[in-house]
């Protein structure tokens, strides 16, 4: 065997490569760096999905959820029926009128909180809803639409200034 051949065989003997191995050392596998960073993506949007599953809602749950539905309808009725009674019968509208002003201010505030805290208890839940449903949906691959792509000018915007992540993440994007 020849001097090139066994120079040849030590670089590339032995099926390694010691100019990719010694390569590696200075530069990063830019496929393996795609692919841990595609894995990575994948195991956060399946930790977050997790988070949001919920089971199937039996009887009681719907029935639940139906009558929950009731007051906002209820109380939108109740204040049109009331003008309504206002302008056919303003004798009878007056006399429950003087009884509202006779309940003491203590059950009024008790009154604007409880309704405040059905309300609002009632946001929330829609907004968790919302929020599960996105990341039933990113689970499922339902997504089709393209990334946005950033506005053309190089100005980091407003909203990136406070959040180091969206303005690392923006300057990647201006320079790619």
């Amino acid at each position: 065997m020849g001097l090139i051949g066994r120079i040849m065989g030590f670089v590339f003997g032995d099926g390694r490569n010691v100019i990719a191995e010694t390569a590696s050392v200075f530069r990063e596998n830019t496929e393996a760096a795609a692919q841990r960073g595609s894995d990575d993506r994948a195991a956060a949007l399946a930790q977050f999905a997790a988070e949001f599953v919920q089971p199937r809602k039996g009887v009681f749950d719907r029935a639940v959820d139906g009558l929950n539905r009731l007051p906002r309808p209820l109380l939108a009725l109740g204040t049109i029926g009331l003008f309504v009674s206002a302008m056919t019968s303003p004798d009878w509208f007056a006399s429950r009128m003087v009884g509202v002003a006779l309940i003491p201010e203590p059950l009024w505030w008790l009154m604007g909180a409880i309704v405040s805290f059905y309300f609002g208890a009632r946001y929330q839940i829609k907004g968790q809803e919302f929020q599960r449903s996105v990341a039933q949906t990113l689970r499922m691959g339902g997504v089709l639409d393209p990334a946005p792509v950033p506005p053309s000018d190089d100005t980091l915007p407003d909203a990136f200034a406070d959040n180091a992540a969206l303005a690392d993440w923006w300057r990647t994007q201006r320079a790619g």
